[in-house]
């Protein structure tokens, strides 16, 4: 497991869209494990919950067509 800091954490989820799929799907995990982490402040890990989820839920509505699951 790769500790990074929570506001670099934070800070690369704003970064989804400007990299390749491997480096965002890297991204995720480990803003994933920023959130597993009880160490870190519950503001830290609500911020990057919020970012998180407003990135998949985009993700969601570019990927997702009709019918379609994911």
């Amino acid at each position: 497991m790769t500790t990074i800091s929570p506001q670099l954490a934070y800070t690369n989820l704003k970064l989804l869209d400007d990299v390749n799929a491997s480096s965002s799907a890297r991204y995720r995990e480990l803003a994933q494990e920023i959130l597993a982490d009880p160490q870190v402040s519950l503001g830290w890990r609500q911020a990057i919950a919020d970012r998180l989820n407003h990135a998949n839920n985009l993700l969601t509505m570019r990927t997702v067509h009709g019918d379609d699951s994911y």
